[in-house]
């Protein structure tokens, strides 16, 4: 029995359409009741529902063989884990946006004050890829308005459209990593469920080639 943590919301519809695509039997999964474990013996397969930002955290200690979760939650905590598949869902990027007339400026900011929701992944890129020390201030709601009330010059947050951005006047400065939605894996489980976890690693290689190749045509 594989137990795989799916986070709820739409990235698990998307990852069990993936795996029907692979040729697995997904029913269970998709039962519409409120209960957060769902087993299906007869498919050999567990699913765990939790909050996005739980996933690595089961699979980490071992409560979940195999999870889904968006790269810029590993980047930020840095689990034991390994990473290995980009299924390319939830697509975006981990951007420095602040105010358009700062673009190409960032070095003219002496001493800057950074807004973000990762302030794990704001220190790396700053002090490991710029070579730069900041002050970085923790924010949990709308990061935008840092710039717009002088709280910090910039920020460092997730971007898909970035609508919102334009829409304060803000725009994209950098970008810091592209985000999308990994495959994780336990390290015991890879170890002790190989035969199970690296054929279906195989499988779900094969699924996103194919609908890659779909798109292409």
């Amino acid at each position: 029995m594989l137990t795989i943590a799916l986070p709820k919301g739409r990235l698990a519809d998307q990852t069990l359409d993936l795996m029907e695509k692979a040729g697995y039997d997904v029913s269970a999964a998709r039962d519409k009741s409120r209960k957060l474990i769902l087993e299906d013996k007869d498919a050999g397969l567990r699913f765990i529902l939790s909050k996005p930002s739980d996933v690595p955290t089961y699979v980490e200690y071992g409560a979940a063989d195999i999870g889904v979760v968006g790269k810029d939650t590993l980047l930020e905590e840095g689990r034991q884990l390994y990473e290995v598949l980009d299924l390319g869902l939830g697509k975006c990027r981990m951007c420095v946006a602040g105010p358009a007339e700062l673009k190409d400026k960032l070095d003219e900011i002496p001493n800057k004050r950074v807004g973000t929701k990762y302030p794990n992944i704001t220190r790396n890129y700053f002090e490991g890829v710029r070579n730069e020390s900041v002050e970085i201030i923790k924010l949990n709601g709308s990061v935008e308005l840092a710039p717009l009330t002088g709280l910090a010059e910039v920020i460092v947050d997730i971007v898909e459209s970035g609508r919102t951005l334009y829409e304060n006047g803000l725009d994209v400065l950098e970008t810091v990593a592209d985000i999308s939605a990994r495959l994780v894996v336990n390290r015991v489980s890879m170890k002790m469920k190989e035969e199970e976890i690296k054929p279906m690693i195989a499988r779900l290689k094969v699924a996103l080639a194919e609908e890659h190749s779909g798109e292409i045509h």
